[in-house]
């Protein structure tokens, strides 16, 4: 299928950082996608938390369902608006390849212990973790990925008006024009990241019984979607099978109404803007995916019910508070004596800290902190805190 003018092309496309002969077989952006599909850090997504730890359920989304949901919506939209669906799905892949274990608790844990050594903000680690910390090739650090990949990833909340401290020196080498807004493959990804969000939270929130249908009710996109649910005939189901079945039809209908929105308004903002190519759409000023204002509306009562009665929730509360104390140890631990550090890791913020680059030498700590799983993550607070556990 054609794109449209506006989409990224592979003609005038802006290559790679380290210049590599292109695949006969695949788009450069195909390729990105089978790169990230094989690295370690989205293998580590299966085991790290969304809401939920990782040992909570089998059935509860994980960063690496998330990521894949994600991605099957861009794509979709992509498609729909007759743009790059490649570019669109591994910016969408990718997105979280640099969250912590247990999530935001994880996070907060990780931007207190760096807060003197730089910060950490998870899209930036997921720009590291493809340039910098996965090591599998030849000629270069990271995957080398497309600078149309890149640029997707760090501009996934907009335009970076104060980069921080490692995104300004990585611009400084390679310039991803920070300051200006994403491709609109990129804003299909970043947003979507809500789309999904919401849906699956919800789902996972009914399936624990951390929410139930009394409680969406009070949020009217919510109780519309799940009225309109509970009005097909159920006759023949047993009350089990029908509140699970009125429940993933709740759920799908909340991400059609956002997804049909997202893709209406969308369309408006391009037949105003008339795009002739997709820097054009990088200097518009202003993004043009985006929801209609009174879906905007319905998006944020959604973010705001679930932030209240879901994330807020004591169950998730308990768990994000030991989650978040357990990485705070091993962050002060392991930040305090990196000798304690396996092998590889130990010998690199050893000589960091012996050339006295004490914020480099922090840094490795907090790469090999970010890219545990909860499981690995429980098992080395254990190992750092528990005397009947062998180092």
């Amino acid at each position: 299928m054609e794109m449209a003018r506006y989409a990224v092309q592979r003609q005038g496309a802006r290559g790679r950082q380290f210049a590599e002969e292109e695949s006969r077989t695949r788009t450069p952006w195909q390729r990105d996608r089978d790169r990230v599909l094989h690295s370690s850090g989205f293998r580590q997504l299966q085991y790290k938390t969304q809401v939920f730890l990782n040992h909570e359920g089998d059935f509860f989304r994980t960063r690496l369902t998330h990521s894949l949901e994600v991605a099957q919506i861009s794509r979709s939209i992509a498609r729909t608006l007759g743009v790059n669906e490649d570019l669109a799905e591994v910016i969408a892949l990718a997105h979280d390849l640099g969250h912590t274990p247990f999530g935001h608790a994880g996070e907060d844990a990780l931007q207190a212990a760096m807060k003197d050594w730089g910060g950490f903000d998870h899209n930036i680690q997921s720009l590291r973790q493809v340039t910098e910390i996965e090591a599998r090739y030849h000629g270069f650090d990271g995957l080398n990925l497309t600078w149309e990949t890149l640029e997707g990833l760090a501009k996934h909340h907009g335009p970076v008006r104060r980069p921080a401290p490692w995104l300004a020196s990585f611009d400084g080498r390679y310039p991803l024009e920070l300051s200006s807004h994403a491709s609109v493959e990129a804003q299909i990804a970043a947003i979507c990241d809500d789309v999904a969000y919401h849906g699956h939270d919800l789902d996972d929130g009914l399936r624990a019984g951390l929410l139930s249908f009394e409680d969406i009710e009070a949020v009217p996109l919510l109780k519309t979607c799940l009225e309109e649910a509970r009005s097909l005939n159920w006759s023949g189901h047993g009350a089990f099978d029908r509140d699970q079945r009125i429940r993933h039809e709740t759920v799908r209908r909340v991400i059609n109404r956002l997804v049909s929105d997202l893709i209406e308004q969308s369309r408006k903002a391009l037949d105003e803007l008339k795009p002739q190519n997709a820097d054009d759409v990088r200097h518009a000023g202003r993004a043009i995916v985006e929801f209609s204002p009174e879906m905007a509306d319905r998006n944020k009562e959604i973010r705001t019910f679930l932030h209240a009665r879901m994330y807020r929730h004591w169950r998730v509360r308990r768990m994000t508070r030991k989650a978040r104390i357990a990485l705070a140890d091993i962050c002060a631990i392991l930040g305090d004596e990196p000798e304690l550090l396996p092998t590889p890791w130990q010998e690199l913020a050893l000589e960091r800290r012996r050339a006295g680059n004490e914020a480099a030498a922090r840094r490795v700590v907090a790469d090999y902190i970010a890219g545990m799983t909860d499981r690995f993550a429980m098992e080395e607070h254990r190992r750092l805190m528990d005397l009947s556990v062998l180092g």
